[in-house]
């Protein structure tokens, strides 16, 4: 307990938070401050402190999971943006334990997992992703966007609804594209649907989108019917390295984070000799900003297993030599802690349905990794990146002018 008191007097000085071990002695730390809600963290066996020291994040997770800790003053976001708030990465602070040994043995399991072999790439997608379609849609917008939205004005995002975040993040997407009417666009990573529906419907494009979710694809294709658009949007359950082409456009929104880092010059290979020689793709992903690192135990063992978040630097190492030109980058720095944050209020305004469709330990998992996603984006070291890359450096307008010009007329379509 002493060194437990040790590590939570250096987490937290800004804000006030209480533990009440399970001999029912008691420590506080931290100043009072009326940005911060007063958290009290009592801890129902003695296990608790011994698991957080060894992993901080997958040890409270698992105590909170099973229901070994008892949060009062707030919930799980409560606690987690006060950690994060304390030990913000601009000012070079970490809650990770780094010894050289903790390094070795995360860098090897990193190795191992990073790999996202073809025989595994599609149970790893399945884990996540083939969860209950009721589940996605009770805490989504009814696009079922589960990707960073986007929020372009800054002082009125209260005034903005998810729906409309999202809407806005396609037209966003589709103006780097440079699309014309009958174009073809493969949509890799395609999830529900809603951006190949959305680029036909608004561009005039014709989309295949591909996934290895089977729950996606049945979903994705029965949008496609409903709409009286299959002949013009379809969905295939088929991965990327077996596709043929050519495309005059690809996009890839939240698909990268599973390539794996030992794939990625397979990806851009790949998606070049996809792209006709006037092609362009664009890719929106989760990325580091502190360079290359590991995946923590808890995405690893509960939420992506096998998925690793890029830094930039791995990004365009993995593309360079293919042939691919990086024609423009963009880093969206807030954006997803500002959606992440509606799906936390979302899935908290439906706790009864989704403990009806799991149970309490599955909304305890679920609302633990949404309030660690937000947060990491507000504090710490994660950002979107959308790089857009070209085959021929002549194919796009020479300034950027364009994309805006191009999402002020998709915007409200």
């Amino acid at each position: 307990m002493k060194i437990f008191d040790r590590v939570l007097k250096r987490l937290v000085s800004q804000g006030q938070l209480t533990v009440i071990y399970h001999d029912g002695s008691r420590s506080t730390v931290g100043t009072a401050d009326p940005a911060f809600p007063a958290l009290t963290l009592q801890f129902l066996d003695s296990r608790v402190p011994i698991d957080i020291l060894k992993d901080p994040r997958l040890g409270m997770a698992e105590a909170y999971i099973d229901g070994r800790v008892i949060i009062e003053g707030g919930g799980i976001m409560e606690l987690i943006s006060l950690i994060r708030v304390n030990n913000a990465w601009e000012n070079g602070k970490s809650i990770s334990a780094k010894g050289p040994l903790k390094r070795g043995f995360k860098a090897l399991r990193q190795t191992l997992w990073r790999a996202n072999h073809r025989s595994r790439a599609k149970a790893n997608v399945a884990h996540h992703y083939d969860l209950s379609g009721a589940l996605y849609a009770l805490f989504l917008d009814k696009d079922r966007q589960y990707s960073c939205a986007y929020w372009p004005d800054a002082d009125n995002q209260a005034g903005i609804s998810l729906e409309e975040a999202q809407e806005d993040k396609k037209a966003h997407i589709a103006a780097k594209l440079l699309l014309e009417p009958g174009m073809k666009v493969l949509d890799i990573g395609c999830g529900w649907g809603g951006m190949a529906l959305y680029l036909h419907r608004t561009c005039g494009v014709d989309v295949t989108g591909i996934t290895l979710s089977e729950e996606q694809l049945k979903v994705a294709r029965q949008r496609a019917q409903d709409a009286g658009v299959s002949d013009h949007v379809r969905f295939e359950l088929i991965d990327y390295r077996d596709m043929e082409g050519p495309f005059d456009r690809i996009v890839s929104v939240g698909m990268f984070e599973h390539v794996g880092t030992a794939h990625y010059r397979t990806f851009f290979n790949k998606c070049r000799d996809l792209l006709t020689p006037e092609g362009v793709m664009l890719i929106h992903t989760i990325g580091r900003v502190d360079g290359p690192g590991i995946t923590d135990a808890f995405t690893q063992k509960y939420i992506f297993p096998g998925g690793y978040i890029p830094a930039l630097s791995e990004m365009l190492k993995g593309s360079e030599g293919t042939r691919l030109m990086v024609t423009d980058v963009e880093v969206l720095r807030l954006h997803y802690g500002l959606t992440i944050r509606e799906w936390y209020k979302r899935a908290m305004e439906h706790k009864e349905e989704i403990v009806a469709l799991y149970d309490e330990r599955f909304f305890r998992l679920w609302t633990f990794y949404l309030a660690g996603a937000a947060t990491v984006f507000e504090h710490g070291s994660m950002v979107n990146f959308q790089v857009q890359y070209a085959r021929n450096r002549r194919t796009l307008p020479i300034t950027r002018d364009y994309m805006a010009q191009a999402e002020a007329g998709l915007r409200g379509r």
